[in-house]
This record gives C-alpha cells, structure tokens and sequence, in this order.
C-alpha cells in the first residue's frame, strides 16, 4: 500500500508523525489486536485532527458495524480493497463523502496479486504466495478475514523474486495465511515444493525461508525433494497450538502429538542443525490441569528452539467461543509463564551449542557499533567487524550465548 502511494507521488513518514492521511491495517487475530486496532485509530486523530484516517483489513472485514460507529474514521476498506486504496482516498478528497467498501471474501475464488513485494528489511523480502484458509479451527477467525484457499500464479511468483534479486536483496520469505495449501486451487498439480524448486534456481537468491507451516505438510516426499535444495533456511515454524491430543481435537486440528513428534524427528534426522520453533495456545476452554501438564511434558520432550506464547483469546463468530468451561484469566498468565520459561531455557542450551563455532550470518544491520543478523536457522547474531559487512553473508565466531542471541566476531573479511 505504501508503495501505492509512493508511486503517485506520496511521501511516507513515521508513524508517529503529523500526516495528512494515516492508514491502519488492521489485525484480528486476538481480542488484543482488535483493541490495538481501535487505539491507534483514535491516536492518529490526535496527531492530526483534520487528517483522513483510513480503516482497512482482518478487523475490517469482520467488524465493519463497529468502525462504522468510530467518529474518526473516513474511509473503511475491506482487504481486497486495499489493492485500490489511493483510488478512494483521492475519491474522498474529491468528494468529501465518508466510503465503506468491503466485499465478502468468501466469494473470491483466485488471488489478488498486487504485483509487488513487501520488504522488511535491506537484505530480506516477504513474498506473500497466498491467500485464504479452508481449515476452520474452533479459535481462529481468520478463515472469515481472509476467505477460502487462492494462491498466487508460480510464474508471477518468480517473476517478482527474479526482479527484486537484482536489487540486492540475498533472501526471501515464502509466506501466506496457510502456505501449506498452496496450488490446492490449481486445476494443475502444482504444490508448495514445486514452487520452492524454481525459485531455489533464482541464481541472485541466496536464502530461501518458510513462513509458518501446517506440520502435517512434511511427509517424507516433500523433505526428500526439499532436502536437495541448497537455498533452503534450516528452520521450520511448526504450528502446534497444544501438546494435548484432547485439546487439539476441540481446536480442530487435524493431527496428534504423535504425528507431530515423527514429523520433528523425520526434519532433524535431514537437517542435524534445523531449528523448530512453534506457536502455543495457553488456556483454550476446557484446558484442565492435566492437559495443560500433558502440553507441558511433551513441549519438555521434544525440546523446541523457540514457543511463541498466546493466552487464548475468544473471537466472536468462532465455535471455541460459545465452548463451556472457559478459562480463568489468571490460569491462562500462570500456565503462560511457565511455557515461556521453558521456551527461554531452551533457547539458551541451543544457543550454548554454537559457542566456539562458527556460523554463516546474512547481516541485516549496524546498531549500537555492533553488526546484527541472522543464521540460515534463525539464530539471532550480533558481531563485530572492522569493514562494512552489511548485506553480505559472512562468518561469524561464536563467544558468547544469551536467551535471545549469540555473540562473536567476523573471520572472513
């Protein structure tokens, strides 16, 4: 959407200062994120009580009868409006009518293609590839958001990734709402593996790295054909929600702890130095003690890099809403807690293990003297270096290990 604007003649500037138009893209996930939403479009109105306030995406699109109600807002946008977004503004700068425009998703059967990237940083770009979710989890609203399952044409794909290659940019991140349903849509059989081997021969591209994925997507097919690809990151987000089987099958998740403790075991049994990290669900209705025991013990087991944490949070419209024994507030910080202890822990023996090592590091950026970037596994490194390494993959020496990084300096410069 920036670089919409931008190419009609727009200057972006911080968030946090005097604009003429502030767009908030809006977010649904959690009960939070609908709060943070509705915080920061009254703060914009602040900064600038004649500014055009713009509403657009998930929280849009599932609330359109709330934000219709905010005084501060002048133009609601659903997600796929967002594609024409400088067309309504102009148009309400012409006119100076109040636009609500969304569409229903759930009708949308192909993927909107903006035809360009999201960047996030100087050495790494996000390539949405699709759309949508068919899977309904009892928690999870996004399915109402977003629509059913579109992917992005492979060819546009990598027409998209060949050019932002020559810009610099080493690395890219195969993302989307469930990528693990990519070509589903496809009249063709084109999966996600097949789209990762074209662009693992993008010559420019030197890192290829998954967005989260459905754990059941790694059969032994999909890591045999991915295990030959040499761009491939070494870590893989696995979308666990629970370590309870009684808790999944009220999610709706359509695996069992079992299955997903083999499909960890098959990845490090390819990959001896992949990093697994997940995301966890605390304090989902009915979550007894034990259960919450049985998600503690098998977490412990099977010793994941990195938990994402969430307290459950109910979403109006979704199934786990109206379940019965939802759980006290209180519960859900402690159980919290104690999974983000053991996710620090485990982090730290991880870290531990490189000291002394050395890694590949693409470096993302200088702060405070010190050089910071990732490993092709996700480990957070900060260096020092007596030339400029920004941008480029370098060695590093590991000397020492924190929870959240590692440290060391760079050897082949």
């Amino acid at each position: 959407m920036a670089q919409e604007f931008e190419k009609k003649g727009y200057e972006i500037v911080e968030h946090h200062q005097v604009a003429d138009i502030y767009i908030i893209n809006t977010c649904t996930v959690t009960n939070m994120s609908d709060r943070k939403s509705r915080q920061m479009l009254r703060r914009v109105k602040n900064l600038n009580e004649n500014a055009i306030i713009v509403a657009c995406g998930c929280y849009v699109q599932v609330a359109k009868e709330e934000l219709e109600k905010m005084n501060e807002i002048d133009l609601v946008l659903g997600n796929n409006e967002k594609a024409n977004i400088v067309k309504y503004v102009e148009e309400f700068i012409e006119n100076k009518k109040s636009i609500v425009a969304i569409e229903d998703v759930m009708k949308d059967k192909e993927f909107i293609d903006f035809g360009e990237v999201t960047y996030t940083e100087k050495t790494r770009a996000v390539i949405k590839v699709q759309d949508g979710c068919d899977r309904f989890c009892s928690y999870c609203i996004i399915p109402y958001a977003r629509g059913r399952v579109r992917s992005r044409k492979p060819q546009n794909v990598v027409a998209e990734i060949e050019k932002i290659s020559n810009t610099g940019i080493k690395e890219v991140v195969v993302t989307g709402i469930h990528i693990a349903s990519y070509g589903k849509d496809f009249k063709e059989n084109f999966k996600l593996i097949d789209l990762l081997e074209q662009i693992n021969k993008i010559e420019k591209i030197k890192r290829i790295r998954l967005g989260s994925i459905e754990p059941l997507l790694i059969d032994d097919e999909f890591l045999e054909r991915l295990s030959k690809l040499d761009k491939i990151c070494h870590h893989f987000h696995l979308s666990l929600q629970s370590g309870c089987n009684e808790t999944l099958k009220r999610m709706n998740r359509r695996y069992t702890i079992e299955q997903f403790k083999q499909i960890v075991e098959k990845i490090r049994k390819v990959y001896d130095d992949a990093l697994i990290t997940t995301d966890i669900i605390v304090g989902f209705p009915g979550e007894s003690d034990e259960e919450f025991e049985n998600t503690y013990k098998f977490l412990k087991e099977i010793k994941l890099y990195k938990m994402h944490v969430f307290k459950f949070s109910s979403r109006k419209g979704t199934k786990a809403s109206k379940m019965a024994n939802q759980i006290d507030g209180n519960k859900k910080e402690e159980r919290s807690k104690k999974l983000i202890e053991l996710s620090n822990r485990n982090q730290l023996w991880y870290n531990k293990k490189y000291i002394d090592k050395e890694v590949e590091v693409l470096i993302e950026e200088k702060k405070e003297g010190k050089y910071r970037g990732h490993t092709g596994n996700y480990i957070l490194v900060e260096c020092e270096s007596y030339k400029n390494v920004e941008n480029k993959l370098v060695n590093v020496k590991c000397k020492e290990a924190k929870e959240e990084k590692i440290g060391g300096n760079v050897i082949n410069v």
